[in-house]
């Protein structure tokens, strides 16, 4: 069987450092641009949906928000309706910041896709999404403190 999620684990992992490096210079650390960009394109989102559409556990995500929030990109708002929740909505800064991160990811989809047709592309979408469902699934599982039975 061929080693399909090491090689998707090292994209990751080069994409994510690349942009690590490329955006430390909006104060932006590891990882944070991720949490950013789902809060701008997801106004209002609270923390627990956040961490789920990231997947991360809670606590790596409560990390994250804070540094945001204290770097100044994302405030957090009460709900009307249930003081316990807490909004995370983009500040000024963070929708300032937020062109530059979609213009990286746009640039290094074309670099990654470069030399694919549009069916081949869309091939490779369908197949990845497909992945993805199939670790949720486990994702889930695992999170709720069950073990796997390989």
């Amino acid at each position: 069987m061929k080693e399909i999620l090491r090689e998707i684990g090292m994209i990751a992992r080069a994409l994510d450092s690349i942009s690590n490096i490329e955006f430390k210079e909006y104060d932006l650390s590891k990882g944070q641009y991720l949490y950013l960009v789902r809060i701008c394109e997801n106004p209002g989102i609270i923390q627990e949906k956040l961490a789920e559409m990231i997947k991360v556990d809670r606590t790596t995500a409560a990390r994250a928000i804070k540094k945001l929030e204290i770097n100044g990109f994302i405030e957090k708002r009460d709900d009307q309706h249930n003081q316990k929740i807490k909004k995370l909505f983009p500040t000024e800064k963070g929708k300032n910041v937020y062109p530059f991160i979609r213009r990286e990811n746009d640039y290094s989809n074309k670099v990654a896709l470069a030399g694919f047709s549009k069916e081949e592309i869309e091939t490779i979408f369908n197949l990845l999404q497909r992945v993805r469902k199939n670790i949720e699934i486990d994702w889930e599982f695992v999170k709720k403190g069950n073990k796997r039975n390989y």
